[in-house]
């Protein structure tokens, strides 16, 4: 068998139910939200698993690259030292090992100056919007985003 066979045979690598929600805002908290390319109409802030034993912060920093061309250097992200458990919904548990049922999602944010355009992630997101927080935190279908971003307001503007 050729080279082709055995990697197109390769095991699928679960992934880790440890993931990181970053918000990303403008000082005025317009928040950019992305629509995910499998769930029509299903707004979410950057989200993503850990990769092998990257830190949350690395994981951060690369979903935010990955997911919308924003680069930027590790200090301009916020480790917010929340973190919060969901389950994992049932449509994306085959993406897990068998059993895992839980994700641990650990929040960040990141201020970009303005409201831009931003590069998406083909195949995993279709469409951005930059809306005011209020309306975000209505738009995303995670509570746990909605929560954050609700959270982002309180952290900001106290």
């Amino acid at each position: 068998m050729g080279c082709v066979g055995r990697l197109y045979n390769a095991p699928m690598a679960y992934k880790q139910p440890i993931s990181v929600l970053v918000v990303i805002h403008t000082p005025d908290l317009q928040v950019l939200l992305i629509e995910r390319a499998d769930f029509p109409e299903a707004w979410q802030s950057v989200t993503g698993s850990r990769e092998g034993e990257e830190t949350l912060l690395e994981t951060a920093r690369r979903e935010v690259t990955e997911e919308t061309g924003i680069v930027l250097d590790s200090n301009a992200f916020r480790d917010w030292q929340h973190s919060s458990d969901y389950e994992i919904y049932e449509v994306w548990r085959h993406r897990y090992a068998p059993g895992v049922m839980i994700n641990t999602e650990h929040v960040f944010s990141l201020e970009v100056a303005t409201a831009q355009p931003v590069t998406l992630a083909p195949g995993e997101h279709t469409r951005f919007r930059w809306v005011s927080w209020q309306a975000a935190a209505e738009m995303v279908f995670s509570p746990s985003n909605a929560e954050a971003i609700r959270m982002l307001a309180e952290r900001i503007c106290h």
